[in-house]
């Protein structure tokens, strides 16, 4: 199998190739900033945790996202089982992050940190109604 470079491609393949990079690029600069968003109020839910002494983790609302994400990732044309190994690695993180926050706070109270079950997402809200909390990206700082 021969493979070429970009250098060695035409003009327009080269144009093609640096127009779709340059999308990735900004996907990619809106991702980080999506996360950074969610980690800061993840966070907050890990210091109202922390402050009523409340365990790190929700099982069961975290089943509950990793189901919903899964059923969003079907709709658009994503792998569900990718979406919830990333959602997996999210949770995970916010989780110690809780963990450090109820240490720091001095009432620890720790077990399986649901970071799902920590945030309130406006599709929570617009779905039900009503906020729900979500524990996604807790992040404990």
């Amino acid at each position: 199998m021969t493979t070429s470079t970009p250098q060695e491609a035409g003009p327009d393949v080269r144009a093609e190739l640096a127009r779709l990079r340059d999308s990735i690029d900004n996907i990619d600069a809106a991702v980080v900033h999506m996360l950074a968003e969610r980690f800061k109020c993840t966070q907050q839910v890990g210091h109202l945790k922390a402050a009523h002494q409340l365990p790190p983790a929700d099982p069961s609302r975290e089943a509950h996202q990793i189901a919903r994400l899964r059923r969003l990732a079907e709709s658009a044309k994503l792998d569900p089982a990718f979406a919830e190994k990333l959602l997996n690695f999210i949770i995970a993180e916010v989780i110690r992050h809780h963990e450090r926050i109820a240490d720091d706070a001095g009432g620890a109270t720790t077990g399986t940190a649901d970071p799902i079950a920590e945030t309130t997402t406006a599709a929570d809200t617009a779905t039900t109604g009503a906020a729900t909390t979500t524990g996604t990206a807790d992040t404990r700082e």
